[in-house]
């Protein structure tokens, strides 16, 4: 990768340039001790120098998950979750060919909080029914070259089945890059194996992620490290293996131990595919090189779809110019799987003062889905070939009971049951559930609605779905693709409310697939009651048999041409029988004071348990939302007395897949 694309390295790699001092791993701020980061570190030596505001050097070699004071609140708790593919959503969208990868950088490698923070100015990737592996993309010289991705960040994607992989970065030494972090890394003991390697496997495994992404870009090594690189490669994707986790290979170095980006599967770099489960092919590919890069990889005996070409789009987004036609063309098998470099741009572009979420979504359904915003009706004219329109989509909800708000991971407030309980911004992507997959698939024969992830209403969390237009004729909204069990016992609940206008509002639910990629589903349909205000229905599927394929809504204007703004705040699948309620978690208890920041734990009980979610008790028994995360603990910071409060009160609750809670446990704190 061209340092010229290494935006993300500037900071680290100034700090890279301090005057040389002895080197320390010197501790963070006293008013930042209590305030969890995400981890990261060198293989084995430290920089020469201090470390520069904010940032911890910390040796890999000698991380001890006994001693990780921050594992609880890092270490991710969702499990993977197993996908399917339903018929695609349109003709070109193909299944068993093309995958995609994304390397995103969700913040700086210092100083990245743990679990979320009071903004709701975030990367909240929802689109992961086109991804099969997200990398943690970060590192620089001059903070930490190992990064272990934060808990949200996986526990989301593990809900929508897509594993995640942390980043070993040897950055080049234009960039700071030392040789020496190198020889770290593939360093060997006294019976020939590769300490690194096995620490590697035991933090991904301590912090519940799916395995590493190396990248080895300092220049000026020999054949002799190339060997041990290779050694090293061998011994980490066969300790992963045992544990589930994968390895994936950036092209950079070459066997003689060099760094040469190939842009192609070659002599040069075929030893370190090999003893990977995935190589990522750095951007100067071209057709020729793909598709000989294709056709080795099954020379070998492996996919050509475990070859990831690299589309860099940190800069120009949608309006890069791609030769898509070498790499997935539309009249051919796919060539090799696709490889984005940074498609968080969808929110950098954003000006600094108008990165809503709402502006956010509406760019980053525009690079997922493509300029239609229909997946199901894919727009031909557009040059931008958006993974909707190449890959089929997948889904999770495979096991009942299902339940979403249609939290997307962040939010200008936070609702619980349709009532403002916090002001704050927030993100928090672990609280994200599974998003409807093909955004939006509207049918009508009439004017379409627009249909939005919303941000001023929301039934629980911080966003609903809304459509918003002015209907003439019926409109089917295509919700979620499912495999779940239906009897005369099933029931469909949907909370639901109308803003502006009228509509009636049936359950769409179809057994079986659609005849062709971009049919409908052969919906049934059945009556919802309908109001002005928020109201739940629970719909009996009486009648059907069998298993659920799609979910969906069919919205019918009362008066045809009316504006309209209708929102879902909840649907749930379930049994006909009173939703079970989660046990109370114990030993609730503060963990660390330090003024007005706290860490808190517990024990959660055994059981389904989705989240936990922490309230303030008020002197006047109000309850104010802190916060919730799938972890077993938590940190509050900036908390402040209230008027003559001399000792605070906390209240902790979980939440189960259908979304009840819990009886309360509290704890207090004396100020």
């Amino acid at each position: 990768m061209n340092p010229t694309r290494r935006t993300v390295l500037l900071a680290g790699a100034a700090a890279a340039l301090l005057p040389s001092l002895p080197a320390t791993a010197a501790p963070r701020p006293a008013e930042a001790a209590l305030q969890p980061y995400a981890s990261y570190w060198y293989p084995d030596s430290l920089p020469s120098g201090s470390p520069g505001a904010g940032i911890t050097w910390r040796s890999l070699k000698a991380w001890r998950a006994a001693d990780d004071a921050d594992l609880a609140l890092n270490a991710a708790s969702v499990p993977l979750a197993p996908r399917f593919t339903p018929t695609p959503a349109n003709a070109t969208a193909c299944s068993g060919q093309a995958r995609i990868q994304s390397l995103v950088s969700f913040g700086p490698t210092a100083g990245n909080p743990s679990q979320g923070s009071a903004t709701a100015d975030y990367y909240a990737l929802t689109h992961w029914a086109y991804i099969d592996e997200l990398v943690f993309w970060g590192g620089s010289s001059g903070e930490g070259l190992i990064l272990a991705p934060n808990a949200p960040i996986v526990d989301a994607a593990h809900r929508h089945g897509v594993p995640v992989l942390g980043n070993v970065f040897l950055p080049p030494v234009a960039y700071g890059g030392q040789l020496r972090w190198t020889r770290d890394l593939v360093q060997k003991d006294a019976a020939g194996r590769y300490p690194l390697a096995a620490q590697l496997v035991a933090v991904a495994a301590a912090y519940g992620f799916d395995g590493w992404f190396v990248n080895a870009e300092t220049g000026g090594g020999d054949a002799a490290l190339g060997a041990d690189m290779q050694g090293f490669l061998r011994e980490l994707k066969s300790l992963s293996a045992a544990r589930g986790q994968r390895v994936t290979w950036y092209d950079s170095m070459t066997v003689n131990g060099g760094v040469s980006w190939q842009g192609a599967l070659n002599a040069q770099n075929q030893p370190f595919f090999q003893a990977a489960d995935s190589m990522f092919l750095d951007f100067r590919w071209s057709a020729a090189t793909l598709a000989s890069s294709g056709q080795r990889a099954q020379q070998l005996g492996r996919s050509r779809y475990e070859l990831w070409a690299g589309v860099d789009v940190e800069s120009n987004g949608w309006n890069t110019s791609v030769a898509w036609d070498a790499i997935v063309p539309t009249a051919a098998a796919h060539v090799t799987s696709v490889g984005f470099y940074r498609p968080e741009w969808t929110r950098h572009q954003l000006p600094a003062d108008g990165r809503t979420p709402a502006a956010f979504h509406a760019a980053d359904d525009r690079f997922w889905t493509g300029r239609s915003l229909d997946p199901s009706r894919p727009d031909g004219t557009d040059r931008w070939r958006a993974p909707a329109v190449t890959v089929a989509d997948r889904s999770t909800v495979t096991s009942m009971p299902f339940a979403t708000v249609f939290n997307t991971g962040h939010g200008l407030r936070w609702f619980e049951n349709g009532e403002v309980a916090s002001d704050t911004p927030w993100n928090h992507l672990g609280l994200q559930d599974r998003l409807p997959s093909r955004r939006w698939t509207v049918r009508t024969a009439g004017a379409r609605p627009t249909v939005n992830f919303d941000f001023a209403q929301a039934w629980s969390g911080g966003s609903s779905v809304l459509v918003d237009g002015a209907p003439d004729e019926p409109v089917v909204l295509d919700l979620y693709a499912t495999r779940l069990p239906v009897t005369g016992e099933t029931v469909v609940e949907l909370t639901h409310r109308a803003d502006t206008g009228s509509v009636r509002v049936e359950l769409a639910v179809a057994t079986a697939e659609p005849g062709t990629p971009g049919a409908a589903p052969p919906y049934s349909y059945f009556p919802v009651s309908s109001s002005g205000a928020w109201q739940t229905t629970a719909v009996r599927l009486t009648g059907l048999s069998g298993t659920v394929r799609a979910l969906g809504v069919r919205l019918t204007p009362t008066t045809p041409g009316a504006p309209v703004r209708w929102r879902l705040g909840h649907l749930a699948v379930r049994a006909d029988q009173p939703p079970l309620t989660p046990a109370a978690p114990t030993a609730f208890r503060v963990t660390a004071a330090s003024g007005g920041d706290l860490r808190l734990a517990w024990q959660p009980a055994p059981g389904e348990v989705r989240h936990h979610t922490l309230h303030r008790i008020l002197p006047d028994g109000t309850r104010r939302f802190l916060g919730g995360t799938c972890q077993r603990a938590w940190f509050a910071g900036g908390l402040r007395p209230e008027q003559g409060e001399q000792v605070a009160r906390f209240e902790l609750r979980a939440v189960g897949e259908l979304y009840t809670s819990s009886d309360p446990v509290t704890v207090n704190h004396t100020w």
